[in-house]
């Protein structure tokens, strides 16, 4: 007769296997969906960058960078849970919470939108003929200048100098619109048909490098009291210095204003989550600086709070320890 007691039934292994496979198993990674602009754009770069290091240094996190059309595209994601953290531009942030210049129309409340830190300045260059004589703001008088496409920020910035400096366009000897689309500026510029342009990137920037290379360019300097006090004025500007030897043909300092590029997000964004964020950044600061030199790494500081977007509470714990 068979000891049925000592006879395992065939189903058992599978079950002991299943049991074992489903407790080892890890659990499924986090999701973290950070907005950037358009691909080829710095923000988008630097976003590749950041999802690397945070996806190295933080376990059970699966970080993607995810392009978007700009601020506005990201910051409405933002707001409305699509996206967990955002590349944004200071001003942009700025008009977004205070529903001004873009975002006067818009029926969308950002009240909720944190600051995480700022990764980057964005200066704003005027890039001048090198035998124009401009050597400061002051010298662009009777010139010839490139004022960038109709609504486009270069257009606004051109503008927003005029006011400060109380100039109109009769200051100047001629006020061209050519887009930066296709470097259809930098080829007037080259081919001499202006005298001056605003350029509105980070620094070191290889298409400036080719234009100050084969193009005899130079930076004029925007050292000036008027554009000290638009920076007072405006919580969303900052006073820029492009280094000495930044360029090869650089030999000075450039003293200029520009934006920062802020890492942003939304205040429902748990406080352990942003702290990680926050520690894989700032342990791959070197890391971050090969990538490319302009994202040497800020703690947050008065500028940021000037423009009255209080920052994450994850980010003040961090910062309150580091």
């Amino acid at each position: 007769m068979k000891n049925y007691n000592t006879i395992t039934p065939i189903w058992l292994p599978l079950v002991v296997f299943l049991i074992l496979f489903f407790y080892a198993a890890p659990a499924p990674g986090f999701d973290i969906l950070l907005g950037t602009a358009r691909p080829g754009t710095f923000s988008n770069f630097s976003g590749r960058v950041l999802e690397r290091i945070i996806n190295k240094q933080i376990k059970g996190v699966n970080c993607k960078a995810v392009s978007g059309s700009g601020d506005i595209h990201n910051l409405t994601n933002l707001q409305q849970g699509s996206l967990d953290i955002a590349l944004i531009d200071s001003r942009m942030l700025y008009d977004a919470v205070n529903k001004i210049g873009n975002f006067q129309f818009l029926d969308i409340n950002y009240k909720s939108v944190r600051v995480l830190l700022p990764l980057y300045d964005v200066p704003i260059t005027l890039i001048v003929g090198h035998n124009t004589g401009i050597k400061q703001l002051e010298d662009l008088k009777g010139k010839r200048i490139n004022a960038g496409s109709p609504l486009s920020p270069q257009s606004h910035l051109f503008e927003m100098i005029l006011t400060a400096k109380g100039w109109s366009r009769k200051e100047f000897l001629l006020v061209t619109e050519i887009s930066d689309s296709q470097s259809q500026d930098t080829m007037a510029f080259c081919h001499g048909s202006i005298d001056a342009m605003i350029y509105l990137g980070i620094h070191p920037a290889t298409p400036l490098q080719q234009l100050f290379g084969l193009c005899n360019a130079d930076m004029a300097d925007m050292n000036d009291s008027d554009i000290d006090q638009l920076v007072s004025r405006h919580p969303a500007f900052l006073n820029v210095t492009i280094p000495s030897g930044t360029y090869p043909e650089q030999t000075t300092d450039i003293n200029t204003l520009g934006t920062q590029t802020l890492l942003v997000a939304s205040q429902d964004l748990d406080q352990e989550t942003v702290y990680e964020v926050l520690d894989a950044i700032f342990s791959n600061q070197k890391r971050l600086f090969h990538a490319h030199p302009a994202l040497s790494l800020q703690k947050p500081d008065t500028k940021i709070n000037r423009l009255g977007i209080p920052l994450h509470a994850g980010a003040v714990n961090y910062f309150s320890r580091h």
